[in-house]
């Protein structure tokens, strides 16, 4: 992953107005929260307070993560306060912290700034989204102090994630510093967390992005390419898992739990047939390749199946594999009909 430079430019301080956050020890979410916050041309070059003076707090143009408010409408930005319950919408749960409060509200303008589109281009929302979900929740969930899961002991201890490297930055316990050098470190950790969160943007646009039409693109194709609308024939591979879990969930262009199986090459050139789980993280498949088949490989399994080219079939049938496209499309089709 990607680390940030030994040094970082020192914020303005100002007595008034500008961008304030809070002094002392800092978190992944403020750091965000800052660096996003300066993506936008109305905050790129406001000075930065690193503060807890009420006069100043109140004085302040935008406030993150400090001053007990949370009122969008006069830009007050904390999630400490007594009664604070806000989330990123009606389908999550976690408490937002600072960097989750920013996205929320300048999320859509952030992204339209980075990649020159306006922010009513449907990829704004899609992209809205997937990074909260894929980066900004855990933050969130971090700071509040939401454990991930509960019930059951951690297997082994996580200090690499983003919230912990940022909170590595801190100056030691026992390490005398200066505020400037306070502001510097701040500095180096707003640098680290938008870098990382800037290089996961531009992988959903470059990587996520292209993999979903391509999905789409098989979905409305499926008649066609492979007869069977229960069967989903990609020409090259994609990642296709999420987008077709999401895709059904929105009704579009597939019902929930119609497609079956997906058919792909693989990197050697032959072909796989690969069963649709049950949920995205489930290894229980809709409809597993045939009993027979399971463990069975080559000629014994063409064999035994009727088809020729085939390769393997896993021992749990959630997977299977045949030398040509033909042949693995009748692996599906004869799955179907088991």
């Amino acid at each position: 992953m990607s680390t940030a430079p030994a040094e970082a430019k020192r914020p303005k301080l100002a007595s008034s107005g500008g961008l304030v956050t809070h002094s002392g020890t800092f978190h992944a979410d403020e750091a965000l929260a800052v660096h996003l916050l300066r993506k936008l041309p109305e905050f790129k070059e406001m000075p930065l307070t690193r503060t807890r003076d009420p006069q100043i707090i109140n004085d302040a143009h935008i406030v993150v993560d400090v001053g007990a408010e949370y009122a969008p409408e006069r830009r007050r930005y904390d999630h400490h306060q007594r009664g604070f319950e806000e989330v990123f919408d009606a389908e999550h749960k976690t408490k937002l912290s600072s960097a989750g409060l920013v996205w929320k509200h300048y999320g859509p303008s952030i992204l339209s700034a980075h990649l020159s589109l306006p922010t009513s281009d449907p990829t704004i929302a899609l992209l809205h989204a997937k990074l909260y979900d894929d980066f900004i929740e855990a933050i969130d969930g971090i700071d509040n102090g939401i454990p991930q899961y509960s019930g059951v002991p951690a297997a082994y201890k996580s200090r690499t994630d983003l919230s912990s490297r940022v909170g590595h930055l801190n100056p030691r316990w026992n390490e005398n510093t200066s505020p400037e050098d306070q502001d510097a470190r701040f500095e180096k950790a707003s640098l680290l967390a938008g870098t990382e969160f800037f290089e996961r943007v531009d992988y959903a646009v470059q990587a996520w992005l292209p993999a979903r039409q391509v999905v789409i693109d098989a979905l409305e194709a499926r008649n066609t390419l492979s007869g069977d609308a229960r069967i989903l024939l990609f020409e090259g591979y994609a990642s296709w898992k999420e987008h077709l879990f999401t895709l059904e969930a929105s009704r579009e262009h597939t019902a929930p739990g119609e497609v079956i199986y997906v058919v792909y090459p693989d990197e050697s050139g032959k072909w796989r047939v690969q069963a649709v789980p049950e949920s995205p993280d489930s290894f229980v498949s809709r409809k597993a390749l045939p009993e027979e088949w399971r463990g069975v490989r080559d000629d014994k399994l063409s064999e035994v199946s009727g088809i020729e080219g085939c390769v393997f079939v896993h021992a749990s049938g959630f997977i299977g594999g045949n030398a040509s496209r033909e042949g693995a499309l009748k692996m599906a089709k004869r799955g179907l009909e088991a």
